[in-house]
């Protein structure tokens, strides 16, 4: 089973952003991983385990801003396609070349 916790927080003020960076830094010790920006995954062997590491996330859930905890299988997982686009890179400029007679 795989869990993703999808957030949406506020960070217009410092206590925000520190709420938030708290909030991400709690996950990341529960051992969740970052798989797109507020999106966290992570994989775990049993329902039992799955709702452990629901509890700990629903303790940690900051009073504003939107959190969303997924459940799902490690099938569906399976066939999640994701596509990733080319990083735009600037052309570099080759000197021209020298011809010789």
């Amino acid at each position: 089973m795989w869990l993703f916790v999808l957030y949406d927080l506020p960070t217009e003020t410092r206590k925000e952003r520190k709420t938030a960076a708290d909030f991400r830094k709690s996950l990341v010790k529960d051992g969740f991983l970052m798989f797109q920006f507020s999106i966290y995954i992570r994989f775990c062997p049993s329902i039992e385990n799955a709702e452990v590491h629901i509890k700990r996330t629903k303790y940690n859930l900051p009073k504003t801003g939107s959190v969303c905890i997924l459940r799902i299988t490690d099938k569906q997982f399976g066939d999640l396609e994701l596509f990733e686009g080319e990083k735009e890179t600037e052309l570099i400029q080759q000197p021209p070349l020298l011809e010789l007679f």
